[in-house]
């Protein structure tokens, strides 16, 4: 019978290729099992989005029948634990807060916000989606609560805290369950900021992977506020390919590269990048220019996370209620999962460098 370190050896040939290190070193592989014909071991990944699982999963298969045994069944357990930053700087269990900005408004930040949560969710993280957009929030309409009301609960300790929506299988909060949708909300910046602390620090959030903040656009009171109180993982800029939106993405991002800020920036996601008319599937109009975000990203040397195309589908699907992620047999939904692999993976790699820097 074959043993645990015959096992090891050969695993030690599967390199991550993200982590450039092999799944042995990593602390990757676990709970093995061996009996006379068969092998069971499990591979923790940093995160159930990983883009590199089969990959990974085809690797140790072939690693096992070349060094170990070429006839031996193999029983691979591809699971996950999702990386964090260290302990003392988490808020509550949350392991990675993570916002959504963009420079100016009407570029579907929002969109893209609530679709990344949803594609991050059916990968099988614990998501949240914190709507921090004080005066336009959105995310009500787009998941279909517009009516719900948030209920209160004590604390053991006597504090009171407020309980996130559930919804399409994610945590959900936004001052716009608090306000009257037809009323606008003139608010002053401290009223502001005191207003998504409550909905950061006073919200029992539980156990989560991700929590996925929808920034309003610009720079101002809520971006200083979130990003001086609260442990952030990185950023997600959005952008169209047009030349003014890409103005006011660089100033964005400016923003959270400021030294009393710096917030790392996860990466770009140009939305709108082309059109596709139903009746032409295989064409591409490109309305407000050609490869914006990518050549933002390159300029930056950042991650391109996507494009994401303008369709009417996509628009619909927010205003009825229903993330147009939901719909299997969109190619959208195919998009969004794409990116949110590209940010999990860019999250586990920005960790990864964090603690070879301890």
């Amino acid at each position: 019978m074959i043993t645990r370190e015959q096992v090891l050896v050969a695993l030690s040939n599967v390199e991550d290729p993200d982590f450039k290190k092999d799944l042995v070193t990593l602390n990757m592989i676990r709970d093995i099992e061996i009996t006379p014909n068969r092998l069971r071991f499990s591979v923790v990944l940093t995160t159930p989005a990983c883009p590199m699982k089969d990959h990974i999963e085809h690797a140790c298969r072939n690693a096992i029948s070349y060094f170990v045994d070429k006839d031996i069944e193999v029983d691979i357990h591809m699971t996950s634990k999702v990386t964090a930053l260290p302990e003392q700087a988490q808020l509550a269990d949350i392991k990675n807060i993570i916002l959504v900005a963009s420079g100016k408004g009407g570029v579907g930040k929002s969109t893209v916000a609530a679709n990344l949560a949803l594609s991050l969710a059916e990968k099988g993280a614990k998501v949240g989606l914190l709507d921090a957009d004080i005066y336009g929030p959105s995310q009500p309409l787009m998941f279909g609560v517009e009516g719900a009301r948030p209920q209160a609960s004590q604390t053991p300790d006597g504090k009171t805290r407020i309980q996130p929506i559930e919804r399409f299988g994610i945590k959900l909060l936004s001052i716009g369950f608090f306000t009257d949708p037809r009323q606008p909300v003139p608010w002053r910046g401290p009223m502001v900021s005191a207003a998504i602390k409550q909905l950061f620090s006073d919200a029992d959030w539980g156990e989560l992977d991700y929590l996925v903040v929808d920034l309003p656009p610009g720079t101002g009171d809520i971006h200083i506020t979130v990003a001086q109180n609260y442990p952030i993982t990185g950023a997600v800029i959005v952008t169209t390919p047009q030349q003014v939106a890409l103005a006011d993405a660089i100033k964005g991002m400016g923003m959270f590269m400021m030294n009393n800020i710096d917030i790392p920036i996860l990466g770009i996601v140009e939305n709108m990048a082309y059109f596709t008319p139903a009746e032409l599937p295989e064409s591409k109009y490109y309305i407000f220019g050609k490869d914006g975000g990518k050549r933002l990203a390159k300029d930056f040397d950042l991650p391109f996370l996507g494009e994401v195309p303008l369709v009417k589908s996509m628009s619909d699907a927010g205003d009825n209620g229903f993330p147009i992620v939901l719909d299997e047999d969109s190619p959208i939904a195919g998009v969004f999962a794409t990116i949110a692999e590209r940010m999990a993976q860019q999250v586990s790699l920005l960790h990864v460098r964090e603690k070879e820097n301890v």
